[in-house]
């Protein structure tokens, strides 16, 4: 499979502009002050489908000939990339089916199944070959989550408008998963603006992409990983591995307190409604701010598609902001 370049960000910035939002960037003083560096959050937790896959999904689904759209698609996921292939579809007006996994939070299934998607239920393990059985039995085509260039391509758009938005970032940062926003970031900051660090935050309970990253070769994710991070309990893929090795991207890992505890402030101090796995970059920004001390960091809020089972962990423990 052919990796994507810049050029396919940039079309893809331009085919996905009548269905996206060019989300804003906030930022707090007081956060700021306390972090020890100036953080720019980009909030694609206010995207449609409220994430930032909207943006991979409608570049796929936007770049389909008209005799494969006629045959519909279908992927699997765990919420968002789903949903977000859901809308894209149904802004073309074509079938869609989604294999979730029958632990998938209710509030991401009810997305799904509310921008008119078919949801397939299996075990999370029985995804992939949940999904070739589709392919095989329905003739629709695939839209992989993390390995379609096309959708690494989409997401890369989100770091686009970022590098835009922001001036003399010393460093971008994005949660990762599967690995198609970290690496469409990648190659955006790479081909752009290649003096900025790119890095990835990841939680401890699911590390392979950290475990990647610093070994050089692709790792396997844990089996059954459990995590507040639903979103990025998916191991990292082979092509975003391929992208985001050369570019020297390492990752942060970090704990579910401090994932949730992050989620938290977020709504305390900028008053935004983060999942725990968008979170993970300001966690991350907690754990580095003695080495990231003075720099400007932009960080992308991944999602904001959660149900605040969450606010039960904290307890009495809730940081007032």
């Amino acid at each position: 499979m052919i990796l994507p370049t810049i050029d396919d960000v940039r079309d893809a910035a331009r085919r996905i502009e009548p269905y996206v939002h060019r989300t804003p960037v906030m930022s707090s003083r007081r956060l700021n002050a306390e972090l020890g560096l100036e953080a720019s959050f980009k909030c694609e937790n206010l995207q449609k489908v409220g994430a930032f896959k909207a943006r991979g999904a409608t570049n796929a689904v936007q770049s389909l000939d008209e005799a494969s759209a006629a045959r519909g698609v279908v992927t699997h996921s765990s919420g968002n990339h789903g949903a977000a292939l859901a809308y894209a579809a149904a802004t073309r007006g074509i079938p869609c089916v989604v294999v979730m996994p029958d632990d998938a939070p209710p509030i991401k299934l009810e997305a799904v199944r509310g921008y008119g998607a078919e949801i397939v239920l299996c075990k999370r393990a029985d995804r992939e070959s949940t999904c070739r059985r589709v392919v095989e039995e329905r003739g629709m085509v695939l839209v992989h989550p993390y390995e379609d260039p096309r959708i690494i391509a989409g997401q890369g758009t989100a770091a686009l408008e970022l590098l835009d938005q922001v001036e003399k970032l010393d460093i971008v940062l994005a949660p990762v998963g599967g690995g198609g926003l970290l690496a469409g970031t990648a190659l955006t900051v790479a081909a752009l603006a290649p003096g900025v660090l790119v890095r990835g935050a990841e939680p401890e309970a699911v590390d392979d992409a950290y475990r990647s990253l610093e070994s050089g070769e692709l790792q396997p994710g844990p089996e059954n990983p459990a995590s507040w991070g639903d979103g990025l309990l998916t191991g990292l893929g082979k092509n975003p591995f391929a992208i985001l090795r050369p570019r020297g991207v390492r990752v942060v890992r970090v704990g579910e307190r401090e994932m949730i505890e992050a989620a938290w402030t977020l709504a305390r101090r900028l008053k935004l409604v983060v999942e725990p796995s968008g979170a993970t970059v300001l966690a991350a920004l907690f754990r580095r701010r003695k080495q990231w001390r003075g720099k400007r960091v932009g960080a992308i809020l991944s999602g904001g598609n959660t149900d605040f089972r969450w606010l039960a962990e904290l307890g009495g423990g809730a940081v007032d902001a």
